[in-house]
């Protein structure tokens, strides 16, 4: 998905917002937000991505002020709010009458808590999650049937509290394939990485766990690794969690192979889809 109008002032919130988590220090703060700027005009193009953009944009606030890791606080909060809600909307899904498919149940769960935003408030955050998901575009029935002919799946993982929400879905995608829980190397964002996967305690539960071998949000396909990259194309499903992973892949070939499972936070990805913001979304492609 390329750049849409409303893209720029997105990324312009981003260098500001990613500049003040960096650092408290006046100058280097002015200095990163200078340099990231000027890499957001230079590089805004209708016929890019934006995450390339976004990921150069970290590169240099990382480099700028000596931080590897500037959303480390806002991510140990949000795994915290996460690790808190799951029990509950896990209760509350399996005794709603919504829930009453397995798979679309744990679609739903896994979902819920792509209401994480890094632009929202935690208290906001927390009310989202707690809302019942229902999709705008529901293609579940269609996984269900894609699981039982397929022996490899891919898992794109995305916001780091999400690892809790992910899990019952991904055990139930094992009872017909091998899957692999793909994070990212190292900190961009808040994203899931290595590190926050062995610091859940959960690694051993998710099984076969691997990263994209590139720090961006979603995935840059030409910077990912080797391996990923073979990964990626012996793949029989790619099940893509988020918005940054729906703008990197929806641009390639229908497969039938790439399934997004996200909340339509922003205009030009809701429009994408056709479906309102803030729409819940299944979908196969």
């Amino acid at each position: 998905m390329k750049l849409a109008p409303g893209c720029y002032e997105c990324l312009r919130r981003l260098v500001h917002q990613a500049a003040e988590l960096a650092t408290d220090h006046v100058s280097l703060r002015q200095t990163a937000i200078s340099q990231a700027m000027k890499t957001l005009d230079d590089e805004f193009s209708y016929s890019q991505l934006s995450l390339g953009i976004a990921a150069k944009i970290h590169n240099i606030v990382r480099e700028v002020t000596h931080n590897p890791d500037p959303y480390r606080g806002m991510k140990e909060r949000e795994m915290t709010l996460a690790r808190e809600l799951y029990p509950e909307v896990s209760l509350r899904a399996k005794r709603s009458n919504l829930y009453k498919d397995e798979l679309r149940g744990c679609l739903q769960l896994a979902a819920a808590a792509n209401a994480l935003d890094f632009f929202k408030e935690l208290g906001s955050i927390r009310d989202h999650i707690k809302e019942p998901v229902s999709f705008v575009l529901d293609d579940s029935e269609r996984l269900e049937a894609k699981l039982r002919d397929v022996s490899r799946v891919l898992y794109l993982a995305d916001n780091a509290g999400e690892i809790y929400f992910d899990l019952p879905l991904v055990k139930w995608m094992k009872r017909f394939a091998e899957v692999t829980y793909v994070v990212k190397p190292s900190p961009v964002q808040n994203d899931l990485t290595l590190e926050d996967v062995k610091g859940s305690g959960l690694q051993s539960e998710f099984g076969r766990v691997m990263s994209t071998g590139v720090a961006s949000p979603g995935v840059v396909l030409s910077l990912a690794s080797t391996q990923f990259k073979r990964e990626f194309e012996s793949a029989d499903l790619v099940f893509a969690k988020g918005m940054g992973h729906y703008e990197a892949l929806s641009d390639l070939c229908p497969e039938g192979r790439f399934f997004y499972c996200l909340k339509a936070k922003c205009q030009p990805v809701a429009d994408s889809l056709g479906v309102p913001v803030n729409s819940y979304v299944a979908k196969l492609q």
